[in-house]
């Protein structure tokens, strides 16, 4: 148990926190969430050491072991894997221990060693290393690569995989997904929701906290709010406190109409009956995250283009790839306006070349790929923050694209991406990765493109930030293609996805939820026939093969039986609720109190039946998996 109590905080002289207290449980999923600067960082220097409170008091436990994953990028002759390895600094230590001893020819210490290497599982540290490596994105031929080969955000999920080789009791994990494209997001995902430590998570990617987390510390005013659930649950309960507040209601309003809006939209346009009714299921929730985000700092729509074409953009049987070979091939299809695409498949698949395809930047192998007429691309990409003028302010980076535009104008939408003020004015360089990110942005949706290509838009960006970005693209009227590993925003703004897998670009039949079971199955399997072939085929190892496929088996056959229990309990709740609510006494006044009280519960019931549904189709999927492989 970790207790902060009564403590305060001042950096640059002013409070982070101020007579704030919260208990910390062993055990506990914590998403850490909060504005920028509301000290979430700091809170994880507390607990490390690495600063000391003001006042108050901090209680954490002698022997509690702390994970960090470090921010920096360690420069490192080791190879992937070995480096990997160092981030359990109990094996390395007997390894050491163990040379020594057989250099003494000390057989005792020896045997000894070797007892405690079996205990920690020493013997699997490397392939424990390489299955790390593997679902971050790493291939088998990346893992004897040195770590100086890799570019920034690679030696960033070096750090994350090292951190996890040996977590401890506490993990504190600062942004992990930054750098992580969908599929190792995912895979990220899962290892977390079955570690059974203490995690405390800063993220800015709701679905990712949905899954990963059942409390939210909210860092607000100085002071800490402990949450039982996860993000929605804690954007269902803080939009009902904002909504008692009367100067936001109709901001509040006004965001649950351009939500129906645009899912009205989405209704007429979409082309999968699956897709719509995955996007209408949103629209509850939507409502509640609206309210629960009226008082963010970020408003702004990308302006409309003033001329389009149709298409806007048509690839003609085409190749592309680098010295004669190609990485995709016979690419055919058109952009219309409307078209808003999400592309899927693992790293390094071709979907950066896709996007750069559709720049016009490769040369192209065969076929053709002609421009509509009034074509405007806006494009996306993390390397643009690094091409931003570090010594010009947004105001400037405006101007230069639009002499003509007032300074006034410039600064009126500035302020929708929140640089107000003397922010407007300040040179860049000092800037965060965050800002420096809505900047990028901003001057995307400037030039009012009416074809967006969007290549990881999220990264940096605040959960405030990313959803004043969601709804700007749902409003959006012209093409827009994105690949993310932020499944909130593909989910709101996406109307079709595309794989890209294999050389070839295809539509892919199925929503988000799909892929994500597909991804796990298929991690699944892939992990079953590594384990079996790293195995002698002899009797003895094929009765201890059937004894660990029954204990694998065994939860995830009681887990199916309590969820089944779970999700007709739910359904049967859910049905009085609805014939309750169906009754038209309950709408009068009188009944006000109850209505709200039965609604609230309604929605609840819903939300906790739609997350038991999950677990059993994919806790089915698993038990398929491992029974097959048997």
């Amino acid at each position: 148990m970790i207790i902060l109590d009564d403590i305060s905080l001042q950096r640059a002289g002013k409070f982070l926190f101020k007579d704030s207290s919260v208990t910390i449980n062993k055990g506990q999923h914590l998403g850490v969430t909060g504005a920028n600067g509301t000290g979430k960082t700091s809170l994880f220097k507390l607990l490390l050491g690495e600063l000391s409170i003001d006042t108050g008091e901090l209680h954490i436990p002698a022997r509690l072991t702390i994970s960090h994953m470090a921010q920096e990028l360690e420069a490192s002759d080791l190879s992937a894997v070995e480096f990997v390895i160092d981030g359990d600094a109990t094996l390395r230590q007997l390894e050491t221990q163990l040379k020594e001893a057989e250099i003494r020819h000390d057989d005792v210490m020896i045997g000894k060693l070797h007892e405690s290497l079996q205990d920690i599982d020493g013997y699997n540290a490397h392939y424990r290393a390489e299955q790390l490596l593997h679902g971050l994105g790493f291939s088998q031929s990346d893992c004897e690569r040195q770590v100086n080969e890799f570019s920034g955000g690679w030696r960033i999920r070096l750090n994350l995989a090292r951190v996890l080789m040996c977590p401890g009791d506490l993990l504190l994990l600062d942004e992990p997904t930054n750098h992580l494209d969908l599929d190792a997001t995912i895979w990220l995902e899962n290892w977390l929701k079955r570690f059974p430590g203490t995690l405390m998570l800063i993220s800015h990617d709701r679905d990712f906290l949905d899954a990963v987390v059942q409390h939210i510390l909210h860092l607000e005013h100085q002071s800490f709010k402990l949450y039982r659930g996860n993000y929605s649950a804690f954007e269902n309960q803080r939009a009902e406190s904002l909504a008692q507040q009367q100067a936001l209601y109709e901001k509040q309003q006004q965001r649950v109409r351009e939500i129906e809006r645009f899912v009205n939209r989405f209704r007429a346009k979409a082309t999968k009956a699956r897709q719509a009714q995955s996007r209408l299921k949103e629209l509850d929730r939507m409502q509640n995250i609206a309210a629960a985000h009226v008082d963010s700092p970020f408003s702004f729509t990308i302006p409309q283009a003033p001329k389009l074409s149709d298409p806007l953009l048509t690839l003609s049987q085409v190749s592309v790839g680098y010295d004669e070979s190609a990485i995709l091939s016979q690419l055919k299809f058109s952009l219309h306006p409307g078209s808003c695409i999400g592309l899927l498949g693992v790293n390094g698949a071709g979907k950066s070349t896709l996007i750069k395809t559709l720049l016009g930047e490769p040369i192209l192998l065969e076929g053709e790929r002609t421009e509509g007429e009034h074509l405007r691309i806006g494009y996306f990409a993390q390397h643009q923050l690094e091409a931003l003028d570090m010594e010009a302010s947004p105001l400037l980076h405006l101007q230069r694209l639009s002499p003509e535009a007032s300074e006034q104008e410039i600064r009126n939408y500035l302020g929708g991406f929140n640089f107000h003020g003397d922010k407007a004015l300040d040179a860049v360089r000092p800037f965060s990765g965050g800002e420096k990110a809505r900047l990028a942005l901003a001057i995307v949706a400037w030039q009012k493109p009416n074809l967006l290509l969007l290549d990881e838009p999220t990264n940096h960006l605040d959960l405030e930030m990313r959803h004043a970005l969601t709804m700007a693209l749902q409003e959006y009227q012209g093409a827009m293609l994105i690949v993310s590993h932020d499944r909130h925003l593909l989910r709101n703004c996406v109307s079709e996805f595309w794989l890209v897998a294999n050389g070839r670009v295809d539509i892919f039949d199925g929503n988000l939820e799909d892929y994500q079971k597909n991804f796990v199955h298929d991690k699944a399997r892939t992990e079953l026939e590594v384990k079996s072939d790293s195995k002698p085929n002899d009797a003895r190892a094929t009765r201890q093969k059937s004894a660990a496929l029954r204990a694998e088996l065994s939860p995830l056959k009681n887990r199916l039986k309590k969820l089944e229990k779970e999700i007709s309990e739910h359904q049967v709740l859910l049905k009085v609720l609805e014939e309750k609510l169906a009754d038209s006494k309950m709408y009068q006044e009188e009944f006000k109190e109850d209505l709200q009280r039965m609604l609230k519960e309604s929605g609840n019931v819903k939300q906790k039946l739609f997350k038991c549904e999950d677990e059993w189709l994919n806790c089915q999927e698993k038990i398929e998996v491992i029974e097959g492989s048997g």
